[in-house]
C-alpha cells in the first residue's frame, strides 16, 4: 500500500511540474489565431507554391506582351572566306573560286496583332570580294553592296495566333491568381483548424489536471478516512483507481497536445523544434444567417464560377485550333527592296535598283482519313463535358450553403444546451463531492459525476469552436462575413 501510495505521489510530482514548465516556456511563443495567420501567409509550403505559380504567369504574359513590340536586331559576320574547286557543267571545265567578305544586317521586326501579321525592315551592308580563275581566265571584283527592303507577312484563312496566345497566357495569369487566393482561403480553414486543436488539447490538458488534482484531494481524504477506520478499505482501492486513471488522462492529452502542436507547426511552415502554445478566448454569439443573402453573395463572388467561365473560353479557343488542324489557309507576303552596289562607298548610292517581290500561297487539305473530324468531336464532347461540370459546380455550391446554413442554426441550439449541461453538471459534482467526502457514496459513483463534469466542459468548448469553424466555411463559401456583414475581398492585390 504505501509503495502504491509513494508511487502515485511520484507520478503526481513528474506530471505536475512537467506541466508548470511546459505552461511557462509555451507563454514565451503563445500565438492567436491572428498570428498563426500572418505565419501561414509567409511560410506555409502550399501557399508558397501558388503564388510563385501566380509569379510565373505574371512574368510569362509579361514576356508575351513584350514581345509584341518592335524586335532590333544585329548581326556581325567580321569574316566570310572561302576558296572553292568546282566543274562548270556549260562550258565543261573545272575552275576555282575565292570569296571574302565582311558586313551586317539590322532587323526591326513589328508584329501586327489585329491581323496577325509580320512587318519587317532589314538593311545588310556587306564589302566583298571575288576572284575565279577558269582556263586561265582569271575575273575579279570588288564592291560594298547595301539590300535595304521592307516585308509584310501576312496569314489569310486562318485564326489569329498572336491574340490566341496572348489570351491563353492571360487566361492562365487570371486562373493562377483565382488558385492563389482560394489557397489562401483554404490555408485559413486548415490553420483555423489546427489552430482550435491545439486549443482544444490544451483546454483537455487543462481539465484534465483539475481531474487529477480533485483526485489527489478525494484520495488524501479517503486516506485519512481509512486511517481513522471511518471509511472501508475499499473505498480508498477505489481511489487509487481514480487518481491512477486520472494521472493517465493527463499524460494521455499531453500527448495529443504535443501532436497537435506538431501539425500546426507543420501547417504553418516553422521547424518542429519550436516550442509554441495557442491563446484565444472562444466568445460566441449566435447570429441568424439568412440563406437567400448568402447564396446571392456565393453566385456574385465565388471564384470557383469565374474559373469554370475561364475553363469554357479555353475550350473555345482549343476548338478554334483544333479546327485549323488540315484546314484551308494562304499566306501573303509582299516585299519592296532596294540594292545598290559599286566598288567606291562613294558611288555606291548613284544607281539603286528596285526589286519589288509579291508571292500568294494556299495550304489546300485533300484527305487526312478523318483524322480532322474526330479531333473536333472530341473536342466538343469535352466542352460538353465542361458545361456540365460548370452546371454541377453550381448545384453542389447552393447545396453545400444549405448544409452550412442548416448546421450553423443548428450548432447554435447546441451551444444553449451544452451551457446548460455544464451548468447542471458542476452544480451536480459539487452537491455530490460533499457527499462523497461525508461518505454518502462511494468512489466509483463520485468517479462518474466528475467523469460528467469533464465531459460536459469538454462538449462545450467543442460546440463553441465547431459554430466558429462553421462560420468559417460558411464566410469561405459565400465571400461574406456573415458576423461583420460585410463582403470579403480574398487577395486585395489581385
Amino acid at each position: 500500500m504505501k509503495y502504491k501510495e509513494l508511487l502515485l505521489k511520484f507520478g503526481f510530482a513528474i506530471v505536475f511540474f512537467i506541466g508548470i514548465s511546459w505552461f511557462s516556456s509555451a507563454q514565451k511563443d503563445s500565438l492567436t489565431i491572428r498570428m498563426a495567420l500572418d505565419i501561414a501567409e509567409e511560410n506555409n509550403p502550399s501557399l508558397r507554391t501558388q503564388k510563385l505559380n501566380l509569379q510565373r504567369s505574371q512574368l510569362n504574359l509579361f514576356a508575351q506582351r513584350a514581345g509584341l513590340k518592335s524586335k532590333f536586331t544585329l548581326n556581325l559576320t567580321p569574316i566570310n572566306a572561302g576558296i572553292k574547286r568546282g566543274f562548270d557543267e556549260r562550258l565543261s571545265s573545272w575552275y576555282q573560286n575565292e570569296s571574302f567578305s565582311t558586313g551586317a544586317n539590322f532587323r526591326v521586326s513589328q508584329t501586327i496583332l489585329p491581323t496577325d501579321g509580320t512587318l519587317t525592315l532589314s538593311n545588310n551592308f556587306n564589302w566583298r570580294y571575288n576572284h575565279s580563275d577558269e582556263n586561265n581566265k582569271v575575273t575579279e571584283n570588288k564592291s560594298f553592296v547595301n539590300d535595304l527592303s521592307l516585308r509584310l507577312d501576312q496569314p489569310i484563312f486562318t485564326y489569329n495566333t498572336q491574340k490566341m496566345a496572348l489570351r491563353e497566357l492571360e487566361i492562365s495569369y487570371e486562373n493562377s491568381g483565382i488558385s492563389y487566393a482560394l489557397q489562401r482561403l483554404n490555408t485559413e480553414v486548415s490553420i483555423t483548424r489546427q489552430f482550435y486543436n491545439v486549443y482544444t488539447a490544451q483546454e483537455n490538458l487543462k481539465i484534465a489536471k483539475e481531474e487529477l488534482e480533485n483526485s489527489k484531494k478525494n484520495y488524501d481524504i479517503i486516506k485519512l478516512k481509512v486511517e481513522s477506520e471511518l471509511s472501508k478499505k475499499e473505498e480508498l482501492f477505489q481511489a487509487e483507481v481514480n487518481y491512477a486513471s486520472a494521472l493517465s488522462s493527463v499524460e494521455d492529452r499531453t500527448t495529443s497536445l504535443e501532436n497537435s502542436k506538431d501539425a500546426l507547426k507543420q501547417a504553418l511552415g516553422i521547424p518542429l523544434s519550436e516550442n509554441i502554445s495557442v491563446k484565444g478566448e472562444i466568445e460566441v454569439s449566435t447570429i441568424l444567417v439568412d440563406f437567400n443573402k448568402a447564396l446571392q453573395s456565393a453566385m456574385a463572388s465565388r471564384m470557383e464560377l469565374r474559373q469554370r467561365e475561364l475553363e469554357w473560353e479555353t475550350a473555345e479557343m482549343n476548338l478554334i485550333v483544333t479546327k485549323a488542324r488540315n484546314e484551308f489557309k494562304g499566306n501573303v507576303s509582299l516585299s519592296l527592296g532596294v540594292t545598290a552596289n559599286d566598288g567606291n562607298f562613294s558611288n555606291l548610292f548613284d544607281k539603286p535598283v528596285m526589286s519589288p517581290t509579291a508571292a500568294i500561297t494556299f495550304q489546300v487539305p485533300i484527305f487526312d482519313w478523318g483524322e480532322r473530324k474526330a479531333r473536333i468531336k472530341a473536342q466538343e464532347t469535352s466542352m460538353a463535358v465542361t458545361k456540365i461540370n460548370a452546371e454541377n459546380q453550381i448545384i453542389s455550391m447552393e447545396s453545400d450553403i444549405r448544409s452550412l446554413v442548416r448546421s450553423i442554426h443548428n450548432t447554435g441550439n447546441q451551444i444553449e444546451i451544452a451551457r446548460t449541461r455544464l451548468k447542471n453538471a458542476q452544480q451536480t459534482f459539487e452537491l455530490y463531492e460533499v457527499r462523497y467526502r461525508a461518505g454518502d457514496i462511494n468512489g466509483m459513483q463520485f468517479s462518474q459525476y466528475q467523469t460528467q463534469l469533464s465531459s460536459s466542459k469538454m462538449s462545450l468548448s467543442s460546440t463553441l469552436i465547431s459554430y466558429k469553424i462553421e462560420l468559417l466555411n460558411l464566410k469561405i463559401a459565400t465571400l461574406y462575413d456573415f458576423e461583420n456583414d460585410v463582403p470579403v475581398i480574398p487577395v486585395k492585390e489581385l
